[in-house]
């Protein structure tokens, strides 16, 4: 997702880190609720189920951390993405690009899509927005690609002008993981929900029977 760990003073501050460390200001938040520590008793101790299936068998907690910084391997290069193409023969999408220096570049390599995406707005603060290129980079790239946007969709109407401003797909994570956070599985459907209605009450208001036809004048130029 990322080639390398940003720098959170927030979460370093909250004293976040792999593994959890038990400190006397957590103890007091988990106190405020009880029922959240007996859902926690109950499902046992909690585990990136994501990874799973590339974590080696038997790594606990304690040496996740360091199993992750070593899988991380920095800066990723033109090099390294030819030998994925070369290996990998199914679909092949590269996530981070920005400029349309670098989604030429991946397009020679012969990858199938881009995903703009500054990874959530967490990982660098001086990188930019992804829906100031979009435009450009799906009218350039659109029909030789899918293009596709990541980072800072938080609602339906967000979700309207990435559409407008050329983009195939988009993809939100925080919305997802409120819902799931507040109401489990439910939440998850509750959260597509709303999100569907919200896009369809954009769609209303601009008199779009499609969100291909959303117009321009949902982005700024």
């Amino acid at each position: 997702d990322t080639p390398t760990f940003g720098y959170r003073p927030k979460e370093i501050k909250n004293g976040l880190s792999i593994p959890p460390r038990m400190t006397l200001s957590n103890i007091i938040q988990m106190m405020q609720r009880p029922s959240w520590c007996a859902h926690q008793l109950i499902a046992g101790k909690p585990e990136f189920a994501s990874l799973k299936p590339y974590i080696p068998k038997g790594l606990n907690m304690k040496h996740l951390g360091l199993f992750m910084n070593k899988t991380f391997q920095g800066r990723l290069t033109e090099d390294r993405i030819k030998k994925l193409r070369d290996l990998w023969k199914g679909k092949l999408v590269v996530k981070g690009i920005v400029t349309e220096e670098d989604a030429e570049k991946v397009l020679s390599i012969g990858v199938d899509g881009i995903i703009s995406s500054n990874h959530g707005g967490r990982q660098l603060d001086a990188g930019q927005s992804t829906i100031r290129p979009m435009a450009k980079l799906a009218q350039q790239f659109g029909d030789k690609m899918t293009v596709m946007l990541d980072s800072g969709i938080r609602n339906g109407s967000d979700v309207a002008c990435v559409l407008a401003s050329g983009a195939q797909f988009t993809f939100l994570g925080r919305t997802f993981m409120y819902g799931v956070g507040a109401m489990g599985k439910q939440g998850g459907v509750q959260a597509i929900t709303i999100l569907k209605r919200q896009l369809q009450q954009v769609m209303e208001q601009v008199a779009c029977k499609t969100v291909a036809d959303f117009p321009h004048h949902l982005i700024r130029e």
